[in-house]
């Protein structure tokens, strides 16, 4: 996501710039709001950024605030319905909301706001409805300007789950993160105006200044007089449980949470993994992209040569999915292939940062094996994925997540490999160098800091039937890239 206020430069071309830096956290559609103080004009549609927007497009988009996001999906089907920003006009209101994340009440608000059933499009559908109807009973709507804001003051205490909202009016820009703050949203400063983004590296492309993160917990209000804070929740409900996966994969590795480096976090999980799980090799090497630093890092530990053996294809969108286990194997070799005279003849250490289902892990051990690697050690900068997310990630159910299923000795003859380790979870935390920092884990401990309603929970949390039973699906690389969390399904994170 992505918002900016400033009357001295063309804020279309600014969120275009900014959400293409995003662009890893949501492929399926993208979009943009865009005011010039009187009217809001939105523009989205399917696809990637730079499909959706062209300099003709951004030229006719006139105005000095917008808000922009990419969107994955996980509450709402992916159809050009749900692509965000929505937009609602109530009298002589209107606004745009955008949202990362995922809640867990969103049937009782439905019903709440009187939607009928079947006409729910999404979770955010039901937080415009929210809002909107606040709107209409704002006896002050249209005296001071501020009734975006009161409408949210009434609406956010009643939202469940996890969720990064970004909102305009015709004058203002809102940016909030709910009480544990699960998804991440920072504060940026232009020569003349704001920014507000998921990860600072968009603040870096249009020249921002990153002045903080926003708090969980805090509403941030951007309009002609400048920043002012309002406060949603009482002191004692902010409990910050930033996503853990946000350090191990989602975020840009120049980007920094908890004001920590998030590239220097991952080398220092690769060294925890050099010192918890040491083998004997010739050669430390890393799964493009996410991989990468953890593998230099466990190499500067070990005092192991560092060295590239798989080269990704950048130009790779969405996971192949094929119709056969031969399709499949190319569609691994379509994403990534082996650079021969590093692997052949020599005992690899591979370091990557997850395994959710193992097919595409499985398929790339094979490829070193078939080019010469004497033996294949695996190394996973982050302990077992063994519970589904409710609060943003789309990961299946239990049954579908290997390590829910299989001990480690039982996952490391299915992949092939020598050996298999998992970064330990107090090491992990340790890598971050957060000082106890509040996280949320849950997708390796099953500690879920919000309760999830049995509705949601069902079949969810079931095991059965077993991966061991199971032939690899046919989908199965739907929900992984490289051996990681899927390319577009651990993305945009929701909304």
């Amino acid at each position: 996501m992505f918002a900016v206020y400033s009357p001295e430069q063309p804020v279309a071309h600014l969120t275009y710039l900014g959400l293409y830096a995003l662009q890893h956290r949501g492929q399926e559609s993208a979009g943009m709001a865009v005011s010039d103080g009187q009217t809001i004009t939105v523009v989205k549609d399917m696809g990637l950024v730079s499909n959706v927007f062209d300099d003709r497009t951004l030229d006719a988009l006139t105005g000095h605030l917008a808000i922009g996001h990419t969107r994955y999906s996980t509450t709402g089907s992916s159809t050009w319905g749900n692509a965000q920003p929505f937009y609602r006009n109530i009298g002589d209101h209107s606004f745009a909301i955008a949202h990362n994340g995922n809640l867990v009440n969103t049937e009782e608000l439905a019903a709440e706001a009187g939607m009928l059933p079947g006409t729910v499009t999404s979770d955010t559908d039901v937080v415009a409805e929210l809002i909107e109807q606040e709107l209409a009973r704002d006896p002050e709507s249209s005296s001071d300007g501020r009734a975006l804001e009161r409408a949210l003051l009434a609406v956010l205490p009643k939202l469940v789950g996890a969720f990064s909202f970004v909102l305009m009016d015709e004058g203002h820009v809102i940016a909030v993160r709910d009480k544990q703050g699960f998804w991440p949203l920072c504060l940026g400063k232009l020569p003349a105006g704001w920014a507000v983004a998921s990860e600072s590296p968009a603040l870096d492309i249009i020249n921002a200044h990153q002045i903080r993160e926003v708090a969980a917990g805090e509403m941030v209000v951007i309009d002609a007089t400048g920043v002012r804070t309002e406060q949603p929740w009482a002191l004692e409900e902010i409990d910050p449980k930033l996503c853990l996966m946000e350090f191990v994969y989602f975020h840009r590795p120049d980007g920094s949470l908890y004001g920590q480096n998030v590239h220097q976090a991952r080398m220092r999980m690769g060294e925890q993994l050099a010192e918890q799980a040491p083998v004997e090799g010739d050669l430390v090497m890393g799964v493009p992209e996410s991989g990468l630093p953890a593998a230099e890092g466990y190499a500067r530990r070990s005092g192991i040569p560092y060295g590239q053996g798989l080269v990704k294809n950048r130009y790779i969108g969405r996971t192949f999915i094929a119709p056969n286990q031969e399709m499949r194997a190319l569609g691994v070799r379509l994403k990534l292939n082996p650079l021969r005279d590093s692997i052949e003849g020599r005992r690899l250490i591979v370091v990557d940062d997850s395994i959710v289902r193992g097919t595409t892990t499985r398929a790339m051990v094979q490829m070193l094996r078939e080019v010469g690697a004497l033996e294949v050690h695996l190394r996973i900068s982050s302990p077992p994925y063994t519970w589904p997310c409710f609060y943003g990630m789309d990961t299946g159910t239990r049954g579908e997540l290997i390590a829910a299923n299989l001990t480690v000795g039982e996952i490391r003859a299915y992949l092939n490999v020598d050996s298999l380790a998992y970064l330990e979870l107090d090491r992990l935390k340790a890598a971050t160098s957060t000082g106890g920092a509040g996280f949320c884990d849950a997708c390796f401990t099953g500690a879920y800091p919000i309760e999830i309603p049995v509705a949601l929970r069902a079949g969810v949390l079931d095991t059965t039937p077993p991966v061991r039973d199971a032939v690899p699906s046919t989908l199965a690389l739907l929900f992984e890239s490289d051996g990681e969390l899927p390319a577009d399904h651990a993305r945009r994170l929701g909304g």
